[in-house]
């Protein structure tokens, strides 16, 4: 006899049964998916960075490269985002065409069904660069390689359905889509009305067993066009055809969309952005049963299935998109606020140019330097759904500040909109992507740190399990052991965050010759034991009502996601061979996330309800309260002049964009910034001799015959960048055309009659 399991565990396991609240069928599927990675090494509170540093960097293969260099950009010169999106309302057909034969939808399948077989970190940098030149085609091209049949036909499907739907959708064939959002339900997919009740029908001629489907669905993107429809219902067998169990839960399908009943809806408008996106219904549509993904045997496993595919792809798409974004506000950015001049010098000389410009530039090293650990994790076959959920959430919030910042530095060049106007399409775009695959708002207040709490934590699953084990003795025995392994943790975690606060982290580990960055490692090493104390304090005084506190949530989801994303800088600057130039966009970043981190600790122990546990901890963790003030005016001058004078660290922030060498306004952007960079000393000289004519300065002897050409051209392609679109009246409204019309005709009218 164990006196300590028999005794006192016992009576643990006992009252924690009691209280521990109940967990739905899809709340404990969304925490089993997927699995864990450096979000684990986080939550013990003392990450191993060597760990982190040996993680392989994420690189492409030879044929992906290829890949990226020829298809990929042939499709970015066939794109003009301004007639996509205002002209065509559409793809043109010869895009379309081009995307199939490609096989652009076909590039998460294996080579044996046809498809390209590229890895994670490929699907991204194809989107990224498709990105950058037109939202439209990068979210026809990323999903479906992102949530839809392609993804769940290959972890899921049976080896017949393998074979006949993949080459189909490699080759495109077959446009997929997948039709989970319920108009009743929203993100709540417990809630989802649509249903799918087993009975015995025809198909094809024969009598077989199958499913009569009922579906309203809305929001999917590529379903106006798709001719198979990925389908998430609620499976019944109220006849018990297939076993004893009635009610069997989430099940997904695949529906063609030629068969009888289904009915695909008009075209949505999101934000104005005109990729195909529509509603779709179904009415007594039956098919087989073989039409299951996974067959019989994956009946109510839909859901499991989705938060597992959800766990990757989200981690990819919409990150892609915007560090793409990201990176282009960036390189537009500094190139218009270089050669924009107000005053007589350039704006991004203004201080106050300077600090979105340092945001901008700083946040693009960011989110860049997140998508590409993660998808170093995806490379190596993890699948981590909280690192997924932090990557959508903080890379389409990012990518709106810096939107933002762009559009305010750009002025009325980003506001008129027109063929010239590279910013206002993206700008428009944000919003979507903020609220798709999951809204953010759901995602930072329940999401990150409800399922990272269980998911990453060392014992906190393995407790839960226990306490819902039906076998009360194996379950004690499990918890017993996991129970006393947890105390111990969190009592080392106590002494270890409590003498790396009180030291301000200065034996806290960093990696061997780490060199001016090994401060930044001792900070983090000392916020994540924080983390973890705060953490467990939180869990073990408010138990399950933790996850309906969901401003505490946040918070703490918010450390977690600053512990991951400086994580990320780190990595990319030692991948990067620790370029001293781009120093200082780390220094930003280490900066701005240690004020958001110590900003919500304070905002934890202000309104933890246990106010001795609060005050215990602050004494413990932030006994001068909240220090972090952010970058300094020397780091926020250093940031924007990445961004602000040719150079490799500005290519190296802003990599493989879309540049076509055309004559669109980026081409020319591009053009004008280097003509003036080059010319820097002229125009110095130019507005030191208070002259503008360049006659006058070569009779002067201020500048040459040589220095004025340049200067003229300079010039030039600046007045080119900053030109805005026009139109004529009758172009922008038919009402205009109509009344233009009728004051000729009245006008003729009344000359006839005098």
């Amino acid at each position: 006899m164990s006196f300590r399991r028999d005794v006192i565990s016992k009576l643990i396991f006992s009252w924690a049964r009691r209280v521990l609240p109940s967990m739905s069928d899809t709340e404990r599927e969304a925490l089993e998916a997927g699995d864990v990675w450096w979000d684990a090494d986080l939550f013990t509170g003392n990450p191993d960075w060597a760990k982190l540093l040996a993680t392989a960097p994420a690189t492409l293969t030879a044929e992906e490269e290829a890949f990226l260099n020829g298809p990929v950009d042939e499709l970015c010169a066939m794109l003009d985002d301004w007639k996509i999106n205002w002209t065509w309302r559409d793809l043109p057909p010869e895009v379309w065409t081009f995307i199939k034969q490609k096989k652009f939808f076909g590039m998460i399948i294996p080579t044996e069904y046809g498809g390209l077989g590229f890895s994670p970190y490929a699907h991204s940098e194809v989107v990224r660069k498709i990105s950058s030149r037109s939202l439209t085609a990068a979210v026809t091209v990323m999903v479906p390689n992102s949530l839809g049949p392609g993804e769940l036909l290959m972890r899921f499907g049976t080896r017949d359905q393998q074979q006949k739907w993949l080459p189909r959708l490699a080759d495109g064939h077959e446009i997929p889509c997948f039709g989970l959002t319920s108009p009743e339900a929203g993100s709540d997919a417990a809630s989802m009305v649509d249903t799918g009740i087993i009975c015995k029908g025809t198909f094809e001629g024969s009598e077989v067993t199958g499913l009569r489907l009922n579906w309203h669905k809305r929001y999917i993107t590529l379903g106006p066009v798709a001719t198979l429809l990925g389908l998430a219902f609620k499976a019944y067998d109220p006849d018990h055809l297939v076993g004893s169990q009635e009610d069997l839960g989430i099940t997904v399908a695949l529906i063609p969309t030629d068969l009888p009943g289904v009915s695909i809806g008009r075209r949505h408008l999101p934000a104005m952005q005109v990729f195909q996106n529509g509603p779709n219904w179904g009415k007594d549509v039956f098919i087989p049963l073989d039409y299951v993904i996974g067959g019989k045997e994956r009946l109510g496993q839909g859901w499991k299935m989705l938060m597992t595919a959800l766990a990757a792809g989200r981690g990819i798409s919409l990150p892609s998109l915007s560090a793409a974004g990201a990176a282009f506000a960036a390189r537009t950015t500094g190139a218009y606020a270089r050669v924009r001049e107000q005053f007589g010098i350039p704006i991004g000389k203004f201080e106050g140019i300077e600090e979105p410009l340092a945001r901008i530039a700083s946040t693009a090293y960011l989110i860049d330097a997140a998508r590409r650990l993660t998808c170093a994790a995806l490379n190596e076959g993890h699948h981590p759904a909280v690192i997924s959920g932090i990557m959508k959430l903080h890379a389409t919030e990012r990518l709106r500040t810096v939107i933002d910042d762009a559009m305010d530095i750009h002025g009325g060049k980003a506001v008129i909109d027109g063929p010239q106007n590279y910013l206002g399409n993206l700008y428009r775009g944000v919003p979507v992507s903020i609220t798709v695959e999951g809204a953010n708002i759901l995602t930072r207040n329940l999401i990150i740190f409800g399922q990272g709490a269980v998911r990453a934590h060392p014992y906190l699953l393995r407790e839960m399990n226990a306490l819902g084990d039906t076998d009360k003795a194996r379950g004690l025995d499990t918890f017993d052991k996991a129970f006393w392994a947890h105390v111990v943790h969190s009592i080392t975690n106590l002494f270890r965050a409590w003498g790396r606060s009180w030291s301000w982290g200065a034996f806290a580990p960093a990696p061997e010759d780490a060199g001016p960055v090994t401060d930044f490692y001792r900070q983090l090493s000392r916020y994540a034991s924080a983390f973890a104390l705060c953490a467990d304090m939180a869990l073990l005084t408010l138990g399950g009502k933790l996850k309906r506190k969901e401003m505490l949530s946040a918070r703490f989801g918010d450390i977690l996601s600053e512990l991951y994303l400086l994580s990320a800088v780190l990595k990319r600057w030692h991948d990067e061979g620790r370029q001293e130039i781009d120093l200082p966009a780390v220094q930003w970043c280490m900066a701005t996330g240690f004020r958001t981190i110590e900003q919500r600790f304070a905002d934890i122990l202000a309104n933890l309800p246990n106010r001795v546990v609060a005050i215990m901890l602050k004494i413990m963790i932030q006994p001068m309260g909240a220090r972090g003030r952010g970058p300094s005016d020397k780091v926020v001058h250093a940031c924007a002049q990445l961004v602000l004078e040719p150079s490799v660290a500005r290519d190296r922030l802003t990599p493989d964009l879309s540049q076509v060498d055309d004559d669109n306004s980026v081409a020319r952007l591009e053009k004008a910034f280097l003509l003036v960079t080059a010319a820097e000393d002229v125009f110095r000289r130019m507005r030191a001799a208070h002259l503008h004519d360049t006659d006058a300065a070569i009779k002067q002897g201020v500048i040459t015959p040589v220095e004025a050409e340049q200067y003229k051209a300079a010039h030039e392609a600046v007045l080119r960048v900053i030109e805005v679109d026009d139109f004529a009246p009758e172009a922008l409204s038919p009402l205009k055309k109509a009344i233009g019309m009728q004051i000729v005709q009245e006008r003729s009218e009344s000359r006839a009659a005098g």
